[in-house]
């Protein structure tokens, strides 16, 4: 690990503009499958060697990958049982939104503190990603050192991401996107190890940077809805600031999801990265993996299109997470699961006549 900054410009590199969607998609698609075509040995044999010659880690950092996925899980369980779950009952929240706000509230503290800190790196220090999404592959090298503020980034980040398939697998409540969510994590984790591995660090902070500030937004919007009504009583503050943050989380969901990582983040990586270093390792694969995290944005992005419409309609009269399942259906599904497993006691307690007989 080096403290010193590398990578975070070239001198004399112009500052590149940045395209449009359909320059992004021309020029990707041209980029892309002139690479494929000049890929003469491409397969299994090529990626095998590409990752023992360029794929750097330590031992080291994987102990300490799963020390901090495991300390995530401990502290977050340990907030909410001493400070969470106490102070939402202190408030007297509803019975039914206790259980959901210490998710949220965990969240909202992670999410706050990692995008501070990501865009402490992008905009208070002499990187200039942001501004200049091409220059996070100038200066690149196979094995080159990666700056100690940098490395600090991707171990609470890559350690939190270990922490949440964990989390939203057995301690988050189940959502009509949970799968989804779990599938995230996992290629979300992938990115953020081999862009570490391969050194694609620079890259993988500016998309961490475009995607947390969304989960902020979101949990703080979440919290707001169980603070609504407490002690029985209807709060207009929270109303009021549930209703700014779906907004906001709506807008900055398009705008940094939707504009910028493509337009910056696939830009950088699908057409200028193969111009800044010809033959780089794995170009195929981590383009893969950040469209489909384009793709799963689109996804997300339709709930909050039917969230709009519903609003819109009056078919909402306050703010909601579409994805959660409602009461009825939740009662619905307990009473089918009861019925299954009734029925499937007694089809046992006959088979078990039977053999008596």
């Amino acid at each position: 690990m080096d403290p010193d900054h590398d990578g975070s410009s070239s001198d004399g590199m112009e500052m590149e503009t940045m395209p449009g969607y359909m320059e992004l998609v021309t020029r990707a698609y041209s980029v892309m499958f002139s690479a494929l075509r000049d890929c003469e040995v491409c397969g299994l044999e090529l990626s095998r060697r590409t990752l023992l010659d360029h794929a750097y880690i330590t031992w080291t950092e994987i102990f300490m990958f799963f020390m901090c996925a495991v300390m995530w899980t401990k502290v977050r369980k340990g907030l909410t049982v001493y400070i969470f779950e106490p102070f939402g009952q202190w408030c007297c929240i509803q019975p039914k939104d206790v259980s959901k706000m210490p998710e949220s509230a965990w969240k909202l503290v992670f999410y706050t503190m990692s995008w501070s800190y990501s865009t402490y790196l992008l905009f208070f220090t002499s990187y200039s990603f942001f501004q200049n999404p091409p220059s996070v592959f100038y200066d690149w090298k196979s094995g080159m050192s990666v700056p100690t503020d940098i490395t600090i980034a991707y171990l609470i980040q890559g350690s939190f991401y270990g922490h949440s398939i964990y989390a939203t697998i057995y301690m988050d409540a189940w959502r009509k996107d949970s799968l989804v969510m779990v599938v995230h994590h996992f290629i979300t984790l992938a990115l953020i190890t081999f862009s570490y591995a391969f050194r694609y660090h620079n890259i993988g902070i500016l998309v961490l940077f475009l995607h947390d500030i969304n989960d902020i937004q979101l949990e703080f919007t979440k919290i707001n809805v169980y603070f609504k009504t407490r002690g029985g009583k209807e709060y207009l503050i929270n109303d009021v600031l549930s209703n700014m943050g779906a907004i906001s989380f709506s807008i900055t969901w398009f705008w940094f999801r939707l504009y910028w990582f493509p337009l910056k983040v696939l830009w950088a990586s699908c057409v200028t990265s193969i111009q800044s270093v010809p033959h780089i390792p794995f170009y195929f694969f981590f383009n893969i993996l950040l469209f489909a995290l384009l793709l799963m944005n689109i996804y997300w992005f339709l709930f909050i299109v039917l969230f709009v419409v519903k609003a819109l309609t009056g078919q909402m009269t306050e703010v909601n997470d579409v994805r959660e399942y409602e009461d009825e259906d939740l009662k619905e599904k307990k009473d089918t699961n009861d019925q299954m497993s009734t029925e499937g006691k007694h089809v046992q307690n006959g088979i078990s006549k039977k053999k008596h007989l």
